[in-house]
């Protein structure tokens, strides 16, 4: 009976960890900004630091549901039919995922940093495949957004931006690659001081 409680304790101190830094994370999201240079529909927000803090803290699976409920949370808000709070998640996940594998391996500051760095290039890679096969055709084709228009946005602000691929090139991996960094910088920062509260 005493390891019964033991166990629920810890199941119920797991989902409040997550549900408060799933509450953390939309609120970020909810504080995105357009970047210089870039097309205006891409915004930066820094939502994925309690999720990286999470991830950290609590294991892959965790990083992966926080990054779940943000966008769950975020949906009824949406002007993107969720199209964008799909591929938020699922670019998300692909940050977290390989980062959180890694440091669970390695958890030291150096394993932090190689999971960061792994995370990144995953992030920045897949997120840019994403973009080109899948979440633009589905603007595309959902919101009956024109792919020109799409491109037509990205030359406004970069006159390197002619297509597609350009766009994806010029536009989608230097916009990811920043904020990647980004997020790593501040999540090494905060970590080791946020980490003593989650192990509790």
């Amino acid at each position: 009976m005493y390891r019964t409680q033991s166990v629920t304790r810890v199941k119920t101190h797991y989902c409040v960890k997550i549900a408060l830094l799933s509450a953390v994370a939309a609120i970020i999201m909810f504080l995105e900004t357009p970047i210089p240079g870039m097309p205006a529909f891409l915004k930066m927000d820094l939502s994925e630091i309690p999720v990286l803090v999470g991830t950290f803290a609590l294991g892959p699976l965790a990083g992966v549901l926080i990054e779940l409920i943000k966008n769950l949370v975020h949906m009824p808000s949406t002007g993107t039919a969720f199209i964008g709070e799909i591929a938020n998640f699922l670019v998300g996940v692909c940050f977290v995922l390989p980062a959180g594998f890694i440091y669970r391996m390695n958890k030291s500051k150096n394993g932090a940093i190689m999971a960061l760095v792994a995370g990144t290039i995953s992030m920045t890679t897949i997120a840019a495949l994403l973009n080109y096969f899948i979440i633009l055709p589905l603007y595309q084709k959902v919101l009956n957004l024109p792919m020109e228009a799409i491109v037509s946005m990205g030359t406004e602000a970069n006159k390197a931006i002619v297509d597609l691929k350009t766009l994806i090139i010029y536009a989608f991996v230097p916009f990811n690659l920043l904020k990647s960094i980004i997020i790593s910088v501040v999540t090494l920062l905060i970590y080791k001081k946020i980490s003593p509260i989650l192990h509790r």
